[in-house]
């Protein structure tokens, strides 16, 4: 063993890479309903992107990139969220003039360095939407009941909604005023990171997960004491949508999330102990910070699937049974192999699950590896049943037998 897996990764498979694909099979489905398309970007790109668009004041880019010099002494970042290199990709590829508003959806690899934890890791995997092109609160309301109605899919009973209006323009910088001038009466109690981030972005002080400081911010003043009319009237549709709807809400005006780009509405669902499934918003800016010479309105979501699946195990529930082999065909001597692999082939050709020998067990062995397995049936093919063209059908749960002809076997196990 050359060395172990970098902390704060995983490796997939069996059971919880079964779980994963189940989770992405509902999500793609149900984002086809939503008439939302499937996008791919780079697993990293240029570091200014995040710079500009996460927000240099940020945790994700002071303290949690993965950056790195490629070989041509560019300055690369492996992708650390999933928006910034979508709404790159909508850009890039001028996806603006086609008809608006584009409807984009992502399973993405994500990267920070942090300390790993239940449902966080080091590298992570996001299921997104970005939805780009429109300023109504409708938007809003469409990708919040598209996770209304994931959650409800996946079973899930313990996630609420939680919203928020950090406002836009004018009325974000008369919040940031009077945010700075309350914390100047505190900074000599706030962390380092926190005074820097005073200097640059005051907002990013509410995020601060030190404790002293999440202490001095709960008297601060709140975003949605200072919105203007624009951003009122919004963030009150909005309510009224999902009041009318019947989602409910909480307001929670602790709500900033961790990047920079969010403006009016900023929305997490999470459950009784505080932990965040899932968090998205409204980011009328993004584009512009990119490429100032478009000026777009744009809503989008993360949920990370370590997240989901931290979830579901906290909650017991259970996406279901790990599909198992309808059939299991063994085989005694090297004659037969290619006959019966023949009608292995055929059955799998017509979406049955079969499974067989390839270790020359004796039959005493294959039936054991048949019974781990979980199959449901069995059979043993040698010369005899090959040329009678009978074979045994035998029912692994009850032990029952049925002599059978070769051509029979699908009808047999499908009414199984």
């Amino acid at each position: 063993m050359i060395t172990n897996r970098p902390r704060g990764t995983q490796d997939w498979f069996g059971e919880n890479m079964w779980k994963r694909t189940k989770i992405e099979t509902i999500a793609r489905e149900l984002c086809n309903t939503y008439n939302i398309g499937e996008i791919i970007t780079p697993a990293f790109e240029h570091t200014v992107l995040f710079n500009r668009s996460v927000g240099d004041t940020t945790d994700v880019v002071q303290k949690e990139m993965y950056t790195f010099k490629d070989k041509g002494n560019r300055e690369i970042s492996l992708k650390p969220e999933g928006t910034a290199g979508t709404i790159r990709a909508y850009l890039e590829n001028n996806l603006y003039a086609l008809p608006q508003p584009i409807k984009m959806f992502y399973f993405t690899q994500a990267f920070r360095y942090e300390r790993p934890q239940s449902g966080r890791l080091r590298q992570h995997h996001q299921f997104g939407v970005e939805f780009v092109g429109s300023p109504s609160p409708m938007v809003e309301v469409e990708l919040i009941t598209l996770i209304n109605e994931f959650i409800r899919r996946i079973g899930l009973k313990d996630v609420k909604l939680h919203i928020n209006s950090i406002g836009y323009g004018k009325c974000r910088q008369d919040y940031n005023d009077a945010l700075l001038g309350y914390l100047r009466g505190y900074e000599p109690e706030l962390c380092e990171d926190c005074k820097e981030r005073m200097k640059k972005n005051p907002l990013r002080v509410i995020d601060c997960k030190v404790p002293s400081c999440k202490s001095i911010v709960e008297k601060a003043p709140r975003t949605i004491e200072f919105l203007d009319e624009e951003c009122r009237e919004h963030f009150d549709t909005l309510q009224k949508m999902l009041t009318e709807l019947g989602i409910p809400f909480e307001i929670d005006t602790g709500i900033v999330r961790g990047l920079d780009y969010y403006t009016k509405t900023v929305f997490e669902f999470v459950d009784k102990d505080g932990f965040t499934l899932c968090g998205g918003g409204r980011y009328d800016g993004l584009i512009n910070e990119i490429d100032g010479k478009q000026n777009i309105p744009a809503v989008g979501f993360g949920m990370g699937i370590e997240r989901i699946l931290y979830f579901l195990e906290k909650e017991g529930v259970s996406l279901g049974e790990m599909p198992r082999p309808k059939l299991y065909v063994g085989m005694m001597g090297e004659e037969v192999k290619a006959k019966a692999f023949e009608i292995v082939t055929k059955l799998r050709n017509k979406g049955i699950i079969v499974e067989t020998d390839y270790l020359d067990r004796s039959v005493k062995a294959q039936m054991k590896y048949a019974n781990k397995l979980g199959a449901d049936y069995t059979v043993i093919i040698g010369l005899n049943e090959i040329e009678s063209g009978i074979v045994r059908l035998k029912q692994m749960e009850t032990g029952e037998e049925t002599e059978i002809k070769l051509e029979e076997i699908e009808e047999k196990i499908g009414k199984g």
